[in-house]
Formats: C-alpha cells, sequence, structure tokens
C-alpha cells in the first residue's frame, strides 16, 4: 500500500487541520518508531505531506470523494451503545461527590472498556461529547480511577450543549470539574476536551501546540454570547499555561479567573475537601485577569517571585546574532518599523516573521496592503527556502521545493485581505484579528502600512494617530502578540553629499504618537543602494531595557531570495551575481 493511499486514509480519519502523525514509509524501519516525523496539511480537497526524516513528500487530491466532517466520520465509525449507571459508577460518582441526577443531567453512563494501560476490560464511566444532539465521542474512565480511554476523538468542549447565552462560562480542565461545578448549581460549565498540553516552556504553552485550542474557535458563539468568561484550569504548570493561552485567545478583558483554597488542585479537589460552600466562595472571588484596572499588590507577587528568581529574560530572537544585540521580539508589544521608500522595511518584518516561524512556531496574520497575496507568499517562501521564485541568473526553487513552501505559509501565516474594501476601519482589522488569534493561534501581526486604514472625519490626525496605537497597542497586551505597524517617513532634506539621513520616529508623518506609543522603533535604511546591498537596521527606541537598546547593525539583503543575512559588506559579492551588483534597490 503507497504512502498516498495511507495518507488519504489518515486524512478521513483525522479531517481537515495540521497534524502530526508516524510516517508509514520510514517509521517501521527507525530505531524510534514511533516518532511523528511527517507532517500532515488536510484541506477540503486535498492533502499537502511532508516527512522531516526521510523527506517523502507530496500532494493527495481528494476531489473524487465527498467531503465528510470529522463528527460525520466518528459517529458513524465509533458509535456505541452504553449502559445506564452502573452501581459501580455510581459508587465512583459518589465518592467524588457527584450525584445521580447531576452524572444523568450531563448524560454520563457505564460500559465495560478495555484500557490499555491496565491491560483488561474493566468497569467504566463514559462522558459523551455531544455535537447538534448527537454523541460524537466519548471519554472513558475506569471506576477505580486509573485507567483512561478515547472512543473517537473529542473535538468541542464537554457540555457545550447545556452552555446558555447571557450566563457565565466557566472552564475547566477535566469532565469530573465539569461535573462538580454542575453539582453545586453552575450550568453553563464546560471542560477542554484533552486536558492541557504537555508542552510547556517558561509557564506557556509551545507554540507547536496551537492546533490543539481549536474547540475554542468552536465556542466562538457561545463565547461571544457569555456575560463571563471564568477560567477554573488546574493549578499545575500545564493547567496554568492552558488558563494563559485560553485568555490570550478569547481576549484577557473578558476573562476571570479562579483561586482554589490551598492544597486543592482543582473544582473536583475543592468539593470533595471542602464542600459545595467553598465552591460558592471560590467563584465569588474570581478576579479579573490582569490587563487593565486595579489590582491588589499581592496579586503580583507570585510573579515577582519569578523574576527576582530567573530575572525578567529576553524575547524571542530575530534570527541574527548582531540583532539580537540589539533587540528582541516580544509578545504583548508593538513595534514601529520606518524607513526610506525602498529601503527594505517591508522585507526586513517579512524576514522577522519567517525565522520566528521557523524556530519557535509561531504563526502571524498579514494585513499588507501594498502587497497582494500570491506575491507576498511568494517572497515568504523564497526567504523560508532561500531560493529564488522566479526565473533569473541563478536556479529557481523547483516545483518540489514550491509544494514544501506552500506548506510552510499553510501553517504559519494567514492574510487579512482587503479586495472588497472591507477591511478599511482599525476596527474591522482588529475583529478579524481577534477571530485570527481564537482561530489560528496568531501570535504576531503586521500591518503595512498605516495610512491605508481610514480616519474619522472628525478627528485630527495627529490624535487619531495616537488613539490608533494606543488601540493596536492594547490589544496586543490583551491578546500577547507582537504587532508591527510599518510606517512612511516625512520626505527629508538631501545632504551636501546627496545622501539622505535614515528617518527616526519623530520623522514619521502625522504624529509624534509614532515615537511615543511604540515598544519598539526600529529603521531600516540602505545608505547606499546603488552599490552595496548592506542596509542599517537602527533601533531608535526600546522601552525595556531587558528587551533590547537603542543602536544599529549591519544585515545585507539578497534581492534573488528577498532574504537578509549577517554577511559583513566586504563579503556581499558572495550573495549576488556579479551581474546583479549594480541593481540593488
Amino acid at each position: 500500500m503507497g504512502i498516498e493511499h495511507q495518507v488519504r486514509g489518515e486524512a478521513y480519519r483525522l479531517g481537515q487541520g495540521q497534524y502530526k502523525i508516524i510516517c508509514p514509509n520510514c517509521g517501521p524501519d527507525r530505531k524510534k518508531r514511533k516518532e511523528k516525523t511527517l507532517s500532515l496539511s488536510i484541506e477540503a480537497d486535498r492533502i499537502l505531506f511532508n516527512c522531516w526524516h526521510c523527506d517523502s513528500k507530496g500532494i493527495v487530491p481528494l476531489e473524487e470523494i465527498r467531503p465528510i466532517s470529522r463528527r460525520e466520520i466518528v459517529a458513524v465509525a465509533q458509535k456505541r451503545d452504553w449502559s445506564d449507571l452502573s452501581d459501580q459508577a455510581i459508587t465512583f460518582l459518589t465518592s467524588r461527590k457527584i450525584s445521580k441526577q447531576t452524572a444523568e443531567k450531563l448524560r454520563i453512563k457505564s460500559a465495560m472498556n478495555y484500557i490499555q494501560a491496565l491491560g483488561k476490560e474493566v468497569e467504566c464511566v463514559v462522558f459523551p461529547y455531544m455535537n447538534q444532539g448527537q454523541e460524537y465521542a466519548a471519554k472513558i474512565r475506569s471506576v477505580d480511577g486509573k485507567g483512561f480511554a478515547c472512543n473517537g476523538a473529542p473535538q468541542s468542549f464537554f457540555n457545550i450543549q447545556n452552555v446558555a447565552p447571557n450566563d457565565w462560562m466557566i472552564i475547566v480542565e477535566g469532565e469530573m470539574d465539569c461535573a462538580a461545578l454542575v453539582e453545586v448549581g453552575y450550568e453553563s460549565v464546560v471542560s477542554i476536551p484533552n486536558g492541557a498540553p504537555m508542552k510547556v516552556i517558561d509557564g506557556k504553552i509551545d507554540p507547536k501546540e496551537d492546533n490543539k485550542f481549536r474547540f475554542i474557535w468552536d465556542a466562538k458563539k457561545q463565547i461571544d454570547l457569555a456575560s463571563r468568561i471564568v477560567i477554573c484550569t488546574d493549578s499545575d504548570v500545564a493547567g496554568q499555561a492552558a488558563a494563559e493561552e485560553i485568555a490570550r485567545r478569547i481576549g484577557k478583558d473578558r476573562c476571570w479567573i479562579v483561586e482554589y483554597p490551598e492544597g486543592c488542585k482543582d473544582a473536583n479537589d475543592v468539593l470533595m475537601k471542602h464542600g459545595k460552600d467553598a465552591i460558592d466562595d471560590m467563584m465569588a472571588n474570581c478576579k479579573p485577569w490582569p490587563i487593565s484596572g486595579l489590582y491588589e499588590s499581592s496579586h503580583f507577587f507570585d510573579q515577582l517571585d519569578e523574576i527576582y528568581d530567573k530575572g525578567m529574560g529576553r524575547g524571542e530572537s530575530t534570527g541574527y546574532a548582531n540583532v539580537d544585540d540589539l533587540f528582541t521580539i516580544a509578545e504583548g508589544q508593538l513595534s514601529v518599523v520606518t524607513g526610506h521608500p525602498s529601503s527594505g522595511k517591508s522585507e526586513f518584518v517579512d524576514q522577522l516573521m519567517v525565522n520566528l516561524a521557523q524556530s519557535r512556531g509561531w504563526k502571524f496574520a498579514v494585513c499588507s496592503f501594498e502587497n497582494e497575496p500570491r506575491l507576498h507568499i511568494a517572497k515568504l517562501i523564497s526567504k523560508h527556502l532561500k531560493k529564488p521564485f522566479f526565473d533569473g541568473p541563478t536556479q529557481r526553487m523547483s516545483k518540489a521545493d514550491l509544494e514544501v513552501g506552500k506548506q510552510f505559509v499553510h501553517e504559519n501565516f494567514s492574510f487579512l485581505y482587503q479586495a472588497d474594501g472591507s477591511l478599511s476601519t482599525l476596527d474591522s482589522i482588529l475583529e478579524r484579528l481577534k477571530i485570527a488569534v481564537m482561530r489560528h493561534g496568531v501570535r504576531g501581526c503586521v500591518i503595512d502600512p498605516y495610512n491605508y486604514i481610514s480616519k474619522p472625519n472628525d478627528v485630527a490626525e495627529t490624535e487619531w494617530i495616537s488613539v490608533m496605537l494606543s488601540q493596536v497597542r492594547l490589544f496586543a497586551q490583551a491578546h500577547g502578540l507582537h504587532i508591527w505597524f510599518v510606517a512612511h517617513p516625512t520626505k527629508m532634506l538631501r545632504g551636501a553629499d546627496g545622501s539622505v539621513p535614515p528617518p527616526k520616529g519623530y520623522d514619521i508623518s502625522g504624529s509624534a504618537a509614532w515615537f511615543a506609543k511604540a515598544d519598539l522603533g526600529i529603521t531600516v535604511h540602505r545608505p547606499d543602494p546603488a552599490r552595496s546591498p548592506v542596509s542599517e537596521i537602527i533601533c531608535w527606541k526600546c522601552r525595556f531595557s531587558w528587551i533590547g537598546k537603542q543602536g544599529q547593525t549591519p544585515l545585507v539583503f539578497n534581492t534573488i531570495t528577498s532574504s537578509y543575512s549577517e554577511t559583513s559588506e566586504d563579503n556581499y559579492t558572495d550573495i549576488i551575481p556579479d551581474a546583479l551588483a549594480d541593481d540593488w534597490v
């Protein structure tokens, strides 16, 4: 059976999305047979696959097969008849302070089920996952509490069908925690489908785990209608990292967080140890997520202890050691990037996004008014592969290279595109960006350039720019984004030698707010574009000293591959053909 056939079978099992699976081509022959080296990008009409170990890659069309949703497949292939609650199941639930009435309200059932970890069939409780009134999957737990299994693939919140509009929406980490809160009287309680992701780096979810949070987008309607979002995940590192990611996607300004009594790690733990009143006290004393407003000093003491022990740390690497000496990239910040026309400022921001996607798995939303998506994608692929997209004096990327590049862009970039003029206002951009955060987990965004955003007629330009930058900066903080704003400078006078000085924050057209509101202020400047591809990267503002400092450093721009490198000026001819040495712009 060929790899294409097996990949197609996996697509129908998994449904649309991004996945890593064991490669059927090389997995059986490798020492680490369970290592997931094959990347799948499953779309409505095709599958893109690529194995980083054996380099198997290709595209499998799906046009001859009727599109079937994941839930439809699971419902057909995995449907089982569960039993009413057994005496053993009732005893187990009662031991966890969950009544039979609550279990029936949540449609909890019983079953004899094989648990792989135990190596035998045992009595279990079954938590059904519902979609439009139909069970499509189930989580299974042995009554001794030591074994777990799944029937189908839960992809949405547990108990989402019982969430009422205009009510609190309480998000917990496990089905038993959901049952505990329903037991006390909270109806609009949901549990995340597969627990907290295991990969946590410095207290945050690894960006490569982003695809595990699609259930948030699936519940967008219920989330939008909720009067308050209360996050009640486990108190351990993974649970708190999951809480941070959920709040980032929903918007921290809408989220509240609970504090568990001493010695308790989750809601069911509180119910078992302290009773229903403790649950009510916990919910009554939940606090707004620390994004805005006034808070007691003690709210931040844990964070204070962390930076005392570990220091502030720096942001993510730009991909260049010399640029990292100037500045790094941190979530929740606003960068303002400027430069004269054809200086390479947009190319520089694109390069930073590609570097972060390659090294950290960051995902991006691109709002580029002067680049249509197909050409912008071509540039991103060139930067990723370091090969030219178009024919020229050097060999262009192959068709196979192109497919690899397309998959890279597909996995890491979304585009805000205004062919119909629908992105002319700041509100429309931020609304779509919010969707991109919730649906795709984006961590960065570029808006290039700002002057395509329409200004209200009754507001002066200076005031409008200040208000706009404040809104964008607060949005970045609320959603843990890094946002790059590309802005053009005013026309500057040439010096006696004909050169034009590099623009800084106060040289940007329209307002001094470009300097005042930026966390990072960056200029991309080419002193002698006719003779040299060397660009000066100038940091003229860095709000936080642990992120970087003011200064400048050179990078070399390759017009053939649209990419930057740290190559020194006297070596730049190694990057481009001699015939093109005079064609740098």
